[in-house]
């Protein structure tokens, strides 16, 4: 349990600090490495939102701390995200684990290409409009929810492609996020309650984790929120999608050789 915690401390620090400089891939990051722990997706999502709810808030309130959020688009990602969210969560327990797990870890490396992506490629400066910010949302929260992680390489990169500030991107991203976090935990906890959820007993197992997610990522929010507009995006972003490719890459290895 120690060493669990040890361990999860390291990767929610380093997790939350990528998420809070680069608007994205604390839960694509985290879930991750639990996917290749051995934790089942639901359980894998369901650590991640918990964790977020505690590191969702210090990042958003360090971000609104520093004048990085747009307040009327953080309204529209927070409400839209927020009902993909749940909606995601629903559909993820619905599943059994072996069946969904290969599907998870597609998605997975496909997040890293996403990320790699989007870090390298310039924005088009095609601007989005309200209409189309709430469909963004909707995904971005559906996925999130599906693969324990991806509403920031999903709305951070779509928004920053298509033109938007980055600062004020990844600052009015990351505050929404609370809101959307909130949204899939309550989703999961209410499958717990009817019974929709048939493992559900299991996630106390991954207490530890959840724990060290929760002290390492409440202790790099505030700094990520700080130096957003000073750390090289570029850099970091593509370590981050190889890293995600890799993970993705030992998880389908460890698949095939239980085949």
């Amino acid at each position: 349990m120690a060493e669990d915690f040890a361990l999860f401390l390291v990767v929610g620090l380093i997790a939350q600090f990528v998420d809070g400089a680069l608007g994205m891939a604390y839960g694509i990051t985290a879930s991750s490495f639990l996917l290749a722990a051995g934790v089942s997706p639901a359980h894998a999502s369901a650590s991640v939102h918990i964790s977020k709810f505690f590191t969702t808030a210090a990042s958003g309130a360090a971000h609104a701390s520093y004048n990085n959020v747009d307040w009327g688009l953080f309204w529209r990602l927070a409400l839209s995200g927020a009902v993909g969210g749940a909606l995601g969560a629903y559909v993820l327990t619905s599943f059994d684990a072996n069946i969904i797990k290969p599907f998870i870890i597609a998605y997975l490396a496909v997040m890293g290409v996403v990320i790699l992506w989007r870090t390298l490629r310039k924005p088009i400066g095609v601007k989005f409009t309200s209409r189309t910010i709430a469909p963004l949302g909707f995904t971005g929260g559906f996925l999130d929810a599906i693969g324990g992680g991806g509403w920031g390489p999903i709305v951070t990169t779509s928004l920053i492609g298509r033109g938007g500030e980055p600062r004020i991107v990844i600052g009015s991203v990351n505050a929404s996020e609370f809101f959307v976090t909130v949204a899939i935990g309550t989703a999961l906890i209410a499958t717990i309650v009817t019974g929709h959820w048939k493992d559900s007993g299991l996630i106390i197992n991954q207490a530890a984790a959840i724990a060290g997610l929760i002290v390492g990522g409440l202790i790099s929010a505030p700094i990520a929120g700080r130096y957003v507009s000073v750390i090289p995006r570029k850099a970091l972003g593509v370590a981050v999608g190889l890293l995600v490719l890799t993970l993705a890459t030992y998880q389908a290895a460890a698949m095939l050789k239980l085949l």
